[in-house]
């Protein structure tokens, strides 16, 4: 997983050539850290980038995509948005939701 922030985002999600699942997330955010291991297991079976931005440290980032409870997850494809999953899922409704199963 790729730490996102204000500054590395526009390169490393918005530029990219591959599809980026971006984690809204916080440190005191429960349900963040629910997901963080589906994360890990969907990023490692599916070969799929994902990224964590902290909301704390970027606001505007959370702004700018109207981000408006975490855990979020957007998935962007050709430095647009195309699918959002707000709240932490079992990992078969994540896949499902953000069209990867």
């Amino acid at each position: 997983m790729i730490k996102l922030t204000t500054e590395n985002f526009e390169e490393l999600v918005l530029k990219s050539s591959e599809p980026v699942l971006v984690d809204f997330w916080a440190e005191w955010c429960g349900p963040c850290r629910m997901v963080a291991p589906v994360l890990d297991q969907i990023e490692a079976e599916r070969g799929l980038t994902i990224g964590k931005l902290n909301t704390d440290e970027n606001p505007e980032i959370m702004t700018r995509y109207g981000v408006m409870g975490i855990p979020t997850l957007l998935l962007f494809e050709n430095g647009e948005p195309v699918k959002q999953v707000v709240g932490a899922k079992p990992k078969r409704m994540l896949e499902a939701e953000l069209g990867l199963s």
